[in-house]
């Protein structure tokens, strides 16, 4: 009988998808899966995957109140499913948790059961997070440029890295006249500064875990799975880039994205997005997209209209449409999440420009011949299925891993570019756009070193992924298995 394997990701699609394709991999090599989710999100998943016998779904909130679903009743759920298996049935022989529900392991722990810490996100988020609790560049003048030991040559914090939108560096704690407590109510104040010496969150995260998996592969951070793996003398394997099957498969031909992912509302049916790209030469498009839950700032977006207008390029700007909700970065009464519309943009370029608002077939795009650059927060997934496919990136993050995925693809991949020299600490404007788009489209480095990267993945998902988890699986056979 097989063996079984518990499984928690992240609530979320960008956690969820390569947490699904992982579980595909660990399927086939003849492990059941029971995954556990925190709100149903079963439409996301693909019915081949759904229907096979060796794939369990558990919606561990069914039985808890109506949203917000907290951690605790996430660990409440987990206790009561796990207490109410028969006594005689099989123990699991170990779960895997996405880093970010590293709580979830004193439950497993409880039943005896190992864990596996799976990071969705790339190796050098997790080794440039550290390595910059390290150096603590909480002192940094401007023009400053500090050098981030153990990784490789040109991998730096700059001043300007510093004014992150929503910074990786806590505030200090608010001053406060009580002798302790911490602050309003009882509550504890914001966690302060590293102390010298102290890890990274994610170090202690995975302290207790057997093994870690990672989205990655050695083609394209090898220097990184290395420092992670020195850091917390745990095995650590990279099993990505974690893509559907039909993503590899489709290197000479299209991809049709619904297929095997939820086509959601669009104001553009997929064939009239291919009979578009079609229509224009091959590497010209720009893609524009910063996924569904980080924006650029209101007073960017206009600055991203005009570059697209006043450029000669032609281009596909994907813009989720609007909502009420208001943006935390706003607060209350502030301009709503999503809110931005580029009024005219479409008449005044006509067919040179295609406007997606809502759905758009991503993959389908980036593997299409006439891609020729993304301007992108640098999501995981967006930078991988950018990277993989040889389209450069101009890097615009937003917030917490994209920074770091920014650093990779600009400073150690070099395929890519940083939207402003500046940024972050200072806003984008039209003529860093422009500068930019020219960069990734006509550098001509750029572009042989994102062709060359996007040559080493014809074959299809890396031979040495693929080797690292037959390892992985050695590695449980030898550890876990009784």
């Amino acid at each position: 009988m097989s063996a079984e394997v518990l499984v928690v990701p992240k609530d979320g699609k960008g956690h969820l998808f390569p947490c699904l394709e992982l579980c595909k991999h660990l399927i086939a090599r003849n492990y059941r899966i029971t995954l556990f989710l925190e709100s149903d999100l079963t439409s996301s998943i693909s019915s081949s995957l759904l229907q096979s016998p060796l794939f369990k779904v558990t919606n561990i909130s069914s039985s808890t109140p109506a949203p917000p679903f907290s951690s605790r009743q996430l660990l409440r759920g987990l206790e009561a499913f796990l207490a109410q298996r028969h006594p005689d049935s099989t123990r699991p022989v170990f779960a895997v948790i996405d880093h970010i529900k590293s709580k979830t392991q004193e439950v497993f722990w409880k039943f005896g059961i190992p864990t596996v810490v799976f990071i969705t996100s790339g190796a050098a988020w997790a080794a440039i997070q550290h390595a910059v609790w390290v150096v603590r560049p909480g002192d940094m003048k401007p023009g400053e440029v500090r050098a981030l030991p153990g990784l490789p040559e040109g991998m730096v914090i700059t001043y300007s890295d510093l004014k992150q939108r929503r910074p990786w560096l806590p505030p200090p704690p608010p001053k406060t006249s009580t002798s302790s407590g911490g602050g309003p109510g009882g509550m504890k104040p914001p966690r302060g500064p590293p102390l010298p010496g102290e890890p990274a969150p994610w170090v202690e995260e995975v302290k207790s875990s057997s093994a870690i998996l990672i989205n990655t592969c050695d083609d394209l951070e090898r220097p990184f799975l290395d420092y992670v793996s020195n850091l917390t003398g745990k095995p650590v394997w990279g099993v990505g880039p974690l893509l559907p099957e039909q993503y590899w498969q489709s290197f000479d031909s299209l991809l049709n994205d619904p297929e095997i992912r939820p086509k959601r509302e669009s104001n553009y049916t997929e064939d009239e997005i291919i009979q578009w790209l079609d229509s224009k030469p091959r590497g010209s498009v720009i893609y524009v997209s910063f996924g569904s839950e980080v924006n650029p700032t209101n007073e960017e977006y206009p600055e991203l209209a005009k570059a697209l207008e006043e450029s000669t390029r032609p281009f596909i700007w994907v813009i989720q449409r609007k909502s009420d909700k208001p943006s935390p970065r706003w607060g209350p009464g502030g301009p709503p999440e999503d809110s931005y519309f580029p009024h005219g943009l479409d008449t005044k370029v006509g067919k040179r420009g295609l406007i997606i608002h809502g759905w758009a077939p991503q993959l389908l795009i980036l593997g299409h011949p006439s891609a020729g650059g993304f301007i992108s927060h640098c999501g995981w997934n967006s930078t991988l299925e950018a990277v993989v496919r040889g389209v450069p990136l101009l890097a615009w993050p937003i917030r917490g891993d994209q920074y770091y995925n920014a650093k990779l693809v600009v400073s150690h991949l070099k395929v890519g570019s940083m939207v402003s020299q500046g940024y972050p600490a200072d806003n984008v404007s039209k003529e860093d756009i422009m500068v930019g788009l020219e960069k990734v489209l006509a550098d001509e480095e750029i572009r042989k070193r994102s062709a060359a990267i996007r040559d080493k993945f014809e074959e299809g998902y890396p031979a040495s992924s693929s080797a690292s988890l037959d390892a992985f699986c050695d590695f449980v056979n030898k550890e876990f298995v009784k």
